[in-house]
């Protein structure tokens, strides 16, 4: 009888198996390691050890080795009988991002001992940080808030510094830093306010972490009116070039459900693939154009006859595009949605659904192909045939009424090493013309190797063609051929599986078959719980090892369903509510998880879509999402430098034959390589090689999935809502709404031991729908993604105000108020505009008292505003249902039980008028410890508008903090003459210190400056002369006379090197003496020698800046305080008719502290100045 056996995958030490041993079937001891060849430094790996007919107690030991260090994983593991076992390890964190180390496994005994070694490539975990903002789109002054996530590779939270979080405009100026944040729980909240007058565009948040990595988060900065209805497009995915015609079907509708009522306009347009300006649009694309009204349920719907499109022509682009505007009836408000069709020649496709990955002599082949249409649609009863070439095979088959047709494939008489399937519906069309698109039928090809077993014994794991949902059990069939003469009077066989994902050993078992006299050919099947563990991609290896020392195995690769182990479940209840009602929010989750939810109106997300946080954008941040291959930095050839067989030729009739290596047929070795994994074994795995005089080696790229580029380069309805708010609500006869968030939550929630939390809040005044998330981090579990949850805030009666984002102060601009009625019934209304001082308003009508607005109905009443003052002018109107006698048509007008009057509060931002000047202060301060301050005077000029005057001021501490970016760009390696290699010499040491004091070093960027300083200080030496000068290109070429300024500034540079690369000082003394030896009996310094590029001395063109420069290059070197105070009387320090310059040993008395952090301020001072007509 079988029996099947899964491994927990949370011990630390699997014992899986004991097998019994036979002694009549038992050979020499059999060893098989497997350890992926890429490890995780500060996580658990796991290593899986199977030990077969042991004669004695044996001991197992793996270490690590590279130049540095030696690292044992485990050490003396005992085995007395056979097991195989599978051994949890951690590495020690390495001070290397990544390295290259030798693995040893040693299996020792009293008698005997196996040792072998391999190379590995050891990692640092790296962190996973992204960054979630409130929203994609802000206004100026709005408030920016967004949460920093920090996770481990397994979807942790972590508790870690990180460096530097900050946002960067879109000019590249940094605008806002935090440093050294502490991140707790995995979750850092964090906000920041905009200017009012901030620049407009795309921002982003960096997030820095310590081993340099970056993530960034953008967001929009503009100024902008919320959309208040969506506009829908919908037309075919794709359509064939043989279509007739294509509908299309355009929809309005409200954030809050409702369909818009009004006027549609749509373009359908096929554009030149080499288009021309020539003759305008004609001669960019054919285009139709047609509109009508929606309909009652806000839609329009349209067949396009195709023909006018040129469908079969080859100088259009394969696409057609769609545009639709829609006007909204009353207040003629007009939003765009956009559509796209694909235009594809293919009629009908042809794909393998599941097909064998290789052939195995002896199991049949299995395949499964569909047909389908153009569309993708399946196509029920068509003939396909079949063609396998190497089997001898031919067949044909109907399609079923899903398009499928299955097939099996004799093995046993295949030539060759390969087989090559071909399918096919119908040839290809012989019609070929010019310019013309011919119509095709895709065929489908698949080839797969054979399999080598000496014995010819295989086993074949059945392959799953859909992707693994979590939370279900697996099941995955696998068949096996063994040879009877091999097994001999083996009782039972054991066969061994693992799974492995993200690079890392995750599941083991086994399953033991009973062996029967005879060839035995059968299969069984294999179960394991599809959990987060295996996502995003899983591979199952399964092998067995046969009496004579063979291993028989097969692999298999699975997509699993990219789920993530908090389960979060996030609603609302109610899911409908009166704005200003209360309503609650219920996260589930692992207890005491740590939420983030948030909540925003559903209008912002039309006007910028944004890519939802998502299991998969989460995955996609993990640096290995798979590994089929070795990493390319380790020796791929390595293993393969086993037992080859001689090479020896045979002639025959005057024909010398030689044997060929088989390089087509699959070995074990390349089912363990094509899953990252390093075997250390003395069994059989490898195929037969041909000896060769000389090692060919191939280089193979890494084939292992990344999941980002940047990490790659581092490796490489009404009726209802008011019988609700009957119950839940007590009605209110008038409401009053004047809170228009666009976020509405954003809150920290921690959930209690039961896993769950709830929170009450109050619906805001939008009428719109809400879209809330949770981001839940719980310490033992990870991270969970709660689905959308939506919020309708609706009520059956209301008014909604069209305004513009701002207006100028004195222009008239035309303001409306809409009343909407979802009741079933007919209402008399009322709309009023509360007076104000702040603005003039006059109806653009003949005011009336009350209109009557039957069900679904709407109204549109209009003033004419001028506005009289600056900043946020508010605007009040109310609509109120009035009782009345008189009818409305043939029905008598009702009133509502409740909400009979709704009154909106709106403002409006009113800018002034005139043009706007800006005039910028700044200002240097050195502030000691007693503080320093300044005064600036803010007069303002006689012309300016009034009101308009606003000044802000900016405090930077760093000089450059605003204006630089990519510093380390700036990084050159130095060549060329004396003259080149100082010019590219000296910025590396100023751009080593600029990152350094702003905490933007890295070690990387570190390294590459130093390197480069070391190579330009050895070069600099070529130029040296005997005497300590340096002149441009040494004492070569007749040139033997040093230059002043170079060797003051060789002098300088050489002293401000010391801090990071070694300088002899010898150099930089001898240098000083012979300066000294320049200097006159007056102090100043005589100019020698000469210069290839004079430009480079940036205005030293004389002996008194000539001195002042040599002066101030002493200054900052701690040395020569005799020869400084000897250039003191020197005349450059005074020039005829002018004051006396500042003395250099005042300088030298100047603090420290103010020479390299001035601190600069700016006062800005804005205003409108007036328009004169005179």
């Amino acid at each position: 009888m079988e029996r099947n056996k899964l491994l927990h995958p949370s011990l630390t030490l699997l014992l899986l198996l004991f097998l019994p041993t036979d002694a009549s079937v038992s050979g020499k001891p059999q060893y098989l390691v497997l350890v992926p060849s890429l490890l995780h430094t500060g996580t658990p790996e796991k290593g899986c050890l199977l030990l077969s007919h042991l004669n004695e107690t044996v001991t197992v030991s793996a270490s690590l080795e590279s130049l540095r260090e030696n690292r044992s994983l485990f050490t003396n593991i005992p085995a007395e009988k056979d097991l195989f076992n599978c051994v949890s390890f951690t590495v020690p964190r390495s001070s290397s991002h990544e390295e290259v180390m030798f693995l040893t496994v040693q299996v020792k005994g009293a008698t005997q001992e196996f040792k072998k070694r391999t190379t590995v490539l050891v990692k640092n975990e790296e962190s996973l940080a992204f960054v979630q903002t409130d929203k994609p789109i802000y206004k100026p002054e709005q408030t920016v808030m967004f949460r920093v996530v920090l996770l481990d590779e397994n979807f942790h939270p972590l508790n870690k510094l990180i460096p530097l979080v900050y946002v960067e405009d879109p000019k590249g100026n940094r605008i806002m830093q935090w440093q050294h944040l502490q991140v707790e729980n995995g979750l850092k909240q964090l906000s920041f306010p905009l200017s009012s007058e901030p620049f407009q565009g795309s921002y982003k948040v960096v997030v820095q972490q310590e081993s340099g990595e970056t993530a960034e988060h953008p967001f929009t900065v503009e100024e902008f009116v919320l959309p208040k209805f969506e506009v829908q497009v919908r037309t075919p995915q794709i359509i064939t070039i043989l279509e007739k015609a294509v509908n299309v079907s355009v929809c309005g509708l409200y954030t809050y459900g409702k369909p818009v009522p009004g006027h549609v306009t749509i373009s359908i347009c096929r554009k030149y693939s080499n288009p021309s300006t020539c003759f305008g649009g004609e001669s960019q694309a054919i285009c139709e154009k047609f509109s009508g009204e929606l309909n009652s349920q806000g839609c329009f719907s349209q067949s396009v006859e195709t023909k006018v499109f040129q469908m079969k022509r080859q100088e259009f682009e394969m696409k057609l595009e769609v545009e639709a505007k829609i006007k909204e009836e009353g207040t003629e408000v007009e939003l765009t949605g956009k559509g796209s069709t694909e235009i594809t020649r293919t009629i009908t496709k042809l794909s393998f659904v599941k097909v064998d990955s290789y052939v195995r002599r002896g199991i049949p082949f299995f395949g499964q192909v569909r047909l389908v249409d153009g569309k993708g649609v399946p196509v029920p009863k068509k003939v396909i045939f079949i063609t396998a070439n190497e089997a001898k095979y031919e067949s044909n088959a109907t399609t079923d009424e899903h398009g499928l047709v299955q097939f099996s494939i004799n093995t046993t008489e295949i030539m060759g090493t390969s087989l090559t399937i071909r399918v096919k519906h119908k040839d290809h069309s012989p019609c070929y013309g010019y310019q013309w698109v011919s119509e095709e039928h895709e065929e489908a090809y698949h080839t797969a190797n054979l399999v080598f077993s000496q014995s010819k014994s295989f086993v074949h794991l059945e392959p799953v063609p859909q992707e693994l949902p979590c939370g279900q059990t697996q099941t995955v069939q696998a068949h096996y051929v063994l040879n009877g003469q091999i097994l001999r009077e083996l009782k039972e066989l054991v066969f061994y599986y693992l799974i492995m994902s993200k690079g890392g050993i995750v599941r083991a078992g086994t399953h033991t078959l009973p062996v029967e006299q005879g060839d035995m050919k059968g299969s069984f099947s294999l179960s394991f719980p599809v959990e987060a563990d295996l996502a995003p991609i899983a591979r199952l290896l399964i092998y067995a090892i046969l009496p004579d020392g063979e291993v028989v195995g097969d692999s298999a690769k699975y997509e699993v369903e990219n789920c993530l182990p908090n389960k979060v479940g996030l609603h609302f209840n109610p899911a409908q509510g009166l704005p200003g009602s209360h309503a609650h929010l219920q996260v589930t989750a692992s207890p005491k998880s740590l939420c983030g939810l948030r909540a925003v109106d559903q209008s912002v997300l039309l006007l910028k879509p944004e890519a939802e946080l998502s299991p998969t954008t989460v995955y996609n941040l993990l640096p290995v999402k798979d590994l089929n291959s070795f990493p390319e930095s380790l020796n791929q050839q390595e293993e393969d430098n086993e037992d080859c067989i001689s090479q020896h030729n045979v002639y025959i009739n005057g024909i010398m034959y030689s044997p060929v290596s088989n390089t087509n047929e699959k070995d074990v070795y390349s089912f363990l390589q094509d899953m990252g994994l390093r075997v250390f074994t003395n069994t059989k795995i490898h195929k037969p090689k041909i000896c060769s005089p000389l090692p060919l080696y191939e280089m193979q790229t890494s084939r292992r999935l990344l999941a980002s580029p940047a990490l790659a380069e581092m490796d490489r309805g009404g009726h209802a809502l008011m019988n609700m708010v009957r119950i839940s609500e007590p009605l209110a006869t008038e409401t009053v709404r004047k809170y228009f968030p666009e976020t509405w939550i954003w809150e920290l929630v921690p959930v209690n031991d039961s896993g769950v939390a709830e929170i009450e809040v109050t619906i805001p005044d939008t009428i719109t729908e809400w879209k809330a998330g949770a981001l839940c981090l719980a310490s033992d579990i990870g991270l969970g993604l709660s689905p959308t949850a939506s919020l309708q805030a609706f009520q059956p009666f209301f008014v909604e105000l069209t305004m513009p984002y701002s207006v100028i102060r004195g222009e008239g601009f035309t303001l409306k108020a809409t009343v909407f009625n979802y009741l079933p019934k007919c209402i008399r209304v009322s709309v009023h505009l509360m007076d104000s001082p702040a603005f003039l308003a006059v109806p653009e009508e003949k005011e009336e008292k009350a209109h009557c607005i039957c069900g679904n109905g709407r109204q549109t009443v209009s003033w004419a505003v001028t506005p009289k003052s600056l900043e946020k002018v508010n605007f009040t109107v109310t609509a109120e249902a009035l009782s009345s006698q008189e009818l409305c048509g043939t029905e008598a007008a009702m009133v509502p039980e409740y909400g009979r009057k709704d009154t909106i509060i709106k403002s409006l931002l009113v800018e002034p008028e005139g043009l706007e000047k800006e005039v910028t202060f700044n200002s240097l301060l050195c502030p000691s410890d007693a503080g320093a301050s300044e005064q600036l005077s803010l007069k303002l000029p006689p012309n300016v508008v009034e009101d308009s005057a606003r000044a802000f001021f900016s405090v930077l501490g760093d000089l450059l903090g605003s204006a630089m970016r990519n510093t380390q760009n700036l990084l050159q390696m130095p060549y060329g003459c004396g003259e080149q290699n100082m010019v590219l010499f000296a910025p590396n040491i100023y751009v080593l210190d600029y990152l350094n004091e702003t905490q933007q070093l890295t070690a990387e960027i570190k390294s590459k400056a130093i390197r480069y300083l070391n190579t330009g200080y050895q070069r600099q030496l070529l130029y040296k002369h005997y005497d300590g000068s340096y002149s441009t290109f040494g004492e070569h070429y007749g040139r033997s006379e040093g230059n002043t300024w170079l060797t003051a500034f060789v002098m300088k540079t050489f002293a401000q090197a010391r801090t990071y690369i070694f300088i002899d000082e010898t150099h930089i003394t001898e240098a000083l003496t012979w300066l000294s030896q320049k200097q006159k009996d007056n102090g100043c310094f005589r100019s020698s020698g000469s210069l290839l590029n004079n430009a480079i001395k940036g205005g030293v063109d004389d002996e008194v800046t000539l001195s002042a420069y040599v002066t101030i290059a002493l200054l900052e070197i701690p040395l020569a305080v005799t020869t400084l105070s000897s250039a003191v009387p020197c005349s450059a320090w005074r020039q005829p008719g002018s004051q006396p310059r500042r003395d250099p040993k005042a300088a030298m008395s100047t603090p420290r502290h103010c020479w390299p952090t001035p601190l600069p301020w700016r006062v800005t001072r804005k205003r409108r100045k007036k328009c004169s007509s005179h």
